[in-house]
């Protein structure tokens, strides 16, 4: 597979991500960890499928278990820090901190041998944060003293996919197929955590199962699949630039389910997103 093949298919995930915000308001009120439980199984069994009609399960037995530990923490650390992150400070300036991901992507892609961290990868990763900024900070109610330890939690969680991401391609030659193992022991610990500190809540309509098998099967499920074919064979720093479409798009998703409303904002924020991503293929490219 070539670099620019890779890459396109990395951005798939991006895609899948922008579906993220509509499944999790349709799957309303089931808690953030049984959710995590459900969909991180109905993503591994997608991948149990997927290695069962292709590859064949001996392909997992090579892999070392500091991989699959590795993947699992990833995994699973970077919901647990988020939704922990969004208990303990207000959604809109957690989530923004939590969206420096992408920016720190592209900043650590540069110390991995053979990649090369060029100025306007990082102006472009800056101006398209700008971008997001606009659109998560929206509901913004200013930053408080008492919320430190959520921003805390939240920026632990911009480490920790940056860093599951970028290391992830220093694992070039661990099989994709290693993640349907991540997803399964994800649910496992998210199981575990909802039985510690949740109370179970299913669904109360079809629209609930359906959201939760949409996030399943795409947003938590085939987006972390082609996530791991983009960050280890692809350009991950124009990876990580244009990961900042993601909330945008995801607003336009809402926008034309009618849970959210066009503004001003967002055509700015749009501008802003692309200027950054058109800069960072540029670079990328030259």
């Amino acid at each position: 597979m070539t670099r620019s093949r890779a890459t396109l298919v990395g951005f798939v995930a991006v895609l899948l991500w922008a579906l993220l915000a509509l499944f999790t308001v349709g799957s309303a009120p089931v808690p953030p960890f049984q959710l995590a439980a459900l969909c991180f199984a109905v993503g591994g069994g997608l991948g149990v499928v997927w290695i069962g009609t292709t590859s064949g399960f001996s392909i997992l037995r090579n892999v070392s278990w500091r991989v699959y530990l590795f993947g699992t923490l990833g995994l699973f650390g970077y919901h647990a820090l988020y939704f922990s992150a969004l208990r303990l400070a207000p959604a809109a300036e957690a989530g923004l901190i939590a969206y420096l991901w992408p920016l720190l992507i592209v900043l650590f892609s540069g110390l991995l041998p053979g990649e090369h961290l060029r100025p306007m990868h990082v102006v472009g990763a800056l101006i398209s944060f700008a971008g997001a900024a606009l659109i998560v900070l929206g509901g913004a109610k200013g930053f408080s003293v008492e919320a430190l330890p959520g921003f805390g939690l939240a920026f632990l969680c911009a480490l920790t996919w940056s860093g599951y991401s970028v290391l992830s391609r220093r694992l070039g030659d661990t099989p994709t197929a290693s993640v349907v193992v991540f997803c399964l022991a994800t649910a496992v610990l998210a199981t575990a955590a909802h039985l510690m500190w949740e109370q179970t809540v299913w669904p109360d309509s079809n629209l609930g199962w359906l959201s939760i098998l949409g996030l399943g099967l795409g947003p938590v499920g085939l987006a972390f699949y082609v996530w791991d074919v983009g960050v280890k064979r692809g350009d991950i720093q124009l990876l990580g630039v244009a990961s900042y479409s993601a909330p945008l798009l995801s607003t336009l998703v809402l926008i034309l389910a009618g849970i959210a409303a066009p503004s001003i904002t967002l055509l700015l924020a749009g501008i802003l997103i692309t200027t950054g991503a058109v800069l960072a293929a540029r670079a990328s490219a030259g």
